[in-house]
């Protein structure tokens, strides 16, 4: 388990690739690296003793520059007993770590609720190539029940379940931080939230759009396409560049990007369980 010792060490592997590893990097500005900070554990894998590979032991587990040598020994130091409720990265290193974890612990890792094998990691560094939806703003606390709404429903429609169904205040609160923060977009109309996108996670140079949503009474308008580059223009006065990842079967969010002008430069895959 790593600790704050092992700031620079941990920098240095994060920022060998910006775009795929945002979301651990946002993690560590914000937390550090000690596990009592960070609010979980992180954990490094050396050779030679010099770190290598890092993987986000949370309610993600995020491999990160992991290699098979990595990836076999985090297998190894996992363990039988789950506590993570996705496992998400590049496609090549998950599937071998999900698989690695099958094999060697059995169910209580191979049992999955659904298996995402392949998403496009999409970017953004330039202006969006298309008209722009302007209702589209950085949404303020007097909207934060009805973003709140949006976004469970949001979460339940992409992923299969509600959002901390045991805590519901928790995600509140998670909704707020976003929205306090200035990354929570929408269209707003009468108190109802018609659109919404987030910025998930922000480190450096790169921020990385989640929770895109679209009414789904007004899908099938061409909507999407100008709310989702007014999206991209307002998260590009935070960070240059904007990415996200999408799956590879949706293919009416995988033309709305690229109208926009996205392009590929990744494959995430990701383990839901």
């Amino acid at each position: 388990m790593l600790e704050d010792a092992d700031l620079p060490d941990v920098v240095r592997i994060l920022s060998l690739d910006p775009v795929t590893n945002v979301f651990v990097s946002s993690r560590v500005r914000s937390g550090g690296v000690s596990e009592f900070t960070l609010g979980c554990p992180l954990w490094g894998w050396e050779v030679g003793g010099r770190l290598r590979s890092l993987l986000h032991v949370g309610s993600n587990l995020v491999p990160v520059h992991a290699d098979p040598e990595a990836v076999a020994g985090f297998v190894e130091h996992t363990g039988r007993f789950r506590r993570c409720s996705s496992i998400v990265g590049p496609a090549e290193v998950v599937l071998a770590l999900w698989q690695g974890l099958s094999q060697r612990w059995g169910s209580s890792w191979s049992d999955v609720r659904e298996l995402r094998s392949s998403q496009p990691v999409l970017v953004m560094d330039a202006d969006p190539v298309v008209d722009e939806d302007e209702r589209v703003q950085q949404v303020t606390e007097e909207h934060w029940d009805a973003y709140v709404d949006a976004s469970a429903r949001m979460y339940t429609e992409e992923v299969g379940v509600p959002p901390s169904p045991g805590n519901p205040l928790s995600y509140r609160m998670h909704v707020l931080g976003l929205i306090r923060a200035g990354r929570a977009f929408g269209i707003v109309e009468d108190g109802r939230v018609l659109f919404k996108a987030d910025l998930g996670s922000v480190a450096g140079q790169v921020s990385q759009v989640q929770g895109v949503w679209l009414e789904p009474e007004l899908r099938g308008r061409g909507l999407a396409a100008p709310a989702m580059a007014r999206t991209v223009r307002l998260a590009r006065q935070q960070t240059p560049t904007v990415s996200l990842y999408v799956n590879d079967f949706n293919c009416a969010a995988r033309r709305t990007y690229e109208r926009v002008g996205f392009r590929q430069v990744g494959e995430f895959a990701t383990v839901l369980y």
